[in-house]
């Protein structure tokens, strides 16, 4: 026992100096190499300057909007009947734009790191200087929240699959049991934009949103585009819901509710994924942040009622309802005082998800569909990434009786339990490193151990640790927030094949723009993004 806790301090030490010189390494790039280094330290002067941040972003959302909007865009659906704009006319014929599909990659990447510095300096700003006013933030949120919810859906096609599901739903043709495919082509103007890999495989989504799902399809009376723009729509309340949560979180943890604002409702991932993607990961989000805010708040009923809500979304969230049960009664209480909570809460889980069912009106199926996801192989999970490693190098010594699938289905076992490990392991130390925050970290361990990650996965946790972070966990955030969004970016072959055969002088021009963003100076209002000390050493 003794050795396992020396190799874990080891590990902890090894950890805290490789993540410093990183972070200190990125702290150095951008004093030297971007505008942040010719600024001279000034007190800060108020929040008059949000107004710039503001219009930065909205452009940046802007330029990510038009790019997404040329027919031939590797970053959306690109078929008739899908939006208002910017598909393809029916039966086309000729060869696409060259210069436009470049001019679509500058003007999305551009947008793309623009909102990544903009929103970065302005969390920084947040965390250095407290007490931001939240109706100009809700102001901003709105601001760069506008574009997406105008734009086709992009950098994924799931809202198609989710519009399917509805419409089966409307019918009462059971997502559990079956694929979109299933409504065959006399519904092909549901089935045709759903990706194949999706198209015969059944639900994996909790009854509450199947029930929400097949009550937009209703409402518009089984339109496939107008149930699309539902969807959109209910993801923009369910990221409302977040920004509210979110707020009333900090406060019940003592921390400033505008920073926990722009970590989380402003988040690019959020806007990007969730909204932009329309995802129900915003959702089960919105409804988890709520809970938990309530349980800091002393009011575990509610609590356990939301994060079962949310749990009803999508099954990840039902760690929520084991932490809150966990702290019901207080911290340092005998094992046995926390059955009943447990068991209470047991008692809501079921009751909300037996409601859910029996609105949906397809039963507990969807329990035994929550791994097919686990059809998409990915180098960005790590427990998926092993597998792959280890069945090629086998392959290239000549072992071929190994098959992918059966070192995967180890490898992904492995990641499984490490994280269900780590996990109670967070849950018993909860008390002394701060729950909320163990939650969010917990949320966290199963996307990056699970077989899949896709980046909208990663705001089920980071919304919490928007308001309950520590230390260099920040650093992390900000991190994952800026890189997430570009994790898997959909067309990447496309992306490839047609930069390679493009016009070597467009390319050169591209590449100049998009670097051009990186270093465009933003305004003398980032300077209070950096901590005094720090900009005293800029030569």
């Amino acid at each position: 026992m003794s050795r396992l806790s020396s190799w874990a301090v080891t590990v902890r030490h090894t950890y805290e100096r490789l993540a410093r010189g990183f972070e200190q390494g990125v702290s150095l790039l951008e004093r030297r190499y971007t505008p942040l280094g010719r600024f001279t330290p000034g007190p800060f002067e108020g929040w008059g300057f949000l107004w710039q941040p503001a219009l930065l972003g909205l452009l940046a959302m802007t330029l990510i909007l038009a790019g997404g909007s040329f027919t031939n865009s590797p970053f959306k659906l690109n078929m008739t009947n899908t939006w208002f704009f910017g598909e393809p006319v029916a039966n086309q014929v000729g060869t696409p734009s060259e210069t436009k599909y470049l001019l679509s990659i500058v003007l999305v990447y551009g947008g793309l790191l623009l909102l990544m510095r903009v929103w970065l300096r302005l969390a920084e700003v947040m965390k250095l200087h407290g007490g931001a006013p939240l109706k100009a933030l809700w102001g901003m949120l709105v601001l760069w929240s506008i574009p997406m919810i105008v734009a086709p859906p992009m950098f994924s096609r799931d809202v198609f699959s989710y519009a399917a599901q509805g419409e089966m739903t409307s019918f009462h043709i059971s997502p559990y049991v079956y694929g979109p495919f299933t409504l065959g082509q006399g519904a092909n103007s549901y089935v045709n934009p759903v990706d194949p890999l999706w198209g015969n495989t059944p639900a994996p989504y909790g009854p509450f949103f199947l029930f929400l799902d097949g009550s937009i399809d209703k409402i518009t009376h089984h339109h496939q585009l107008w149930t699309v723009v539902g969807l959109r729509l209910l993801e923009v309340v369910a990221v409302a819901l977040i920004g509210y949560g979110i707020t009333l979180l900090a406060k019940g943890l003592g921390r400033d509710p505008g920073e926990a604002f722009v970590l989380a409702a402003m988040n690019p991932l959020v806007l990007l994924t969730l909204i932009g993607g329309a995802h129900n990961d915003a959702i089960m989000a919105g409804f988890l942040v709520i809970g938990i805010a309530l349980a800091v708040q002393r009011k575990p009923v509610w609590a356990l009622f939301f994060c079962s809500l949310a749990t009803a979304i999508k099954a990840p969230a039902a760690i929520g309802l084991a932490f809150v049960a966990w702290t019901w009664v207080g911290p340092h209480v005998a094992l046995r005082r926390r059955v009943k909570p447990f068991a209470i809460g047991g008692v809501i889980a079921l009751a909300t998800l037996s409601v859910s069912s029996l609105l949906a009106g397809f039963g507990f199926g969807w329990i035994r569909n929550l791994l097919t996801n686990g059809t998409v192989r990915s180098w960005a999970a790590p427990a998926t990434g092993v597998g792959m490693a280890i069945t090629n190098t086998l392959h290239a010594l000549s072992l071929h009786g190994v098959g992918l699938a059966s070192v995967l289905s180890v490898t992904r076992f492995l990641g499984l339990a490490s994280a269900v490990l780590l996990t109670i392991w967070l849950l018993w130390h909860c008390e002394s490193r701060g729950w909320v925050r163990s939650l969010g970290l917990s949320l966290i361990l199963f996307v990056e151990l699970g077989p899949v990650v896709q980046p909208w996965y990663l705001a089920w946790g980071l919304v919490l640790l928007a308001a309950s972070y520590q230390g260099r966990e920040h650093f992390w955030l900000l991190l994952l927030s800026i890189t997430g969004p570009f994790i898997g970016l959909p067309g990447g072959r496309q992306l490839l094949a047609g930069l390679v055969h493009a016009n070597p002088l467009l390319v050169a021009l591209a590449v100049a723009i998009v670097g051009g963003v990186l270093l465009l100076p933003m305004g003398r209002w980032t300077q209070w993004s950096w901590p005094q000390r720090e900009l005293e050493l800029v030569p």
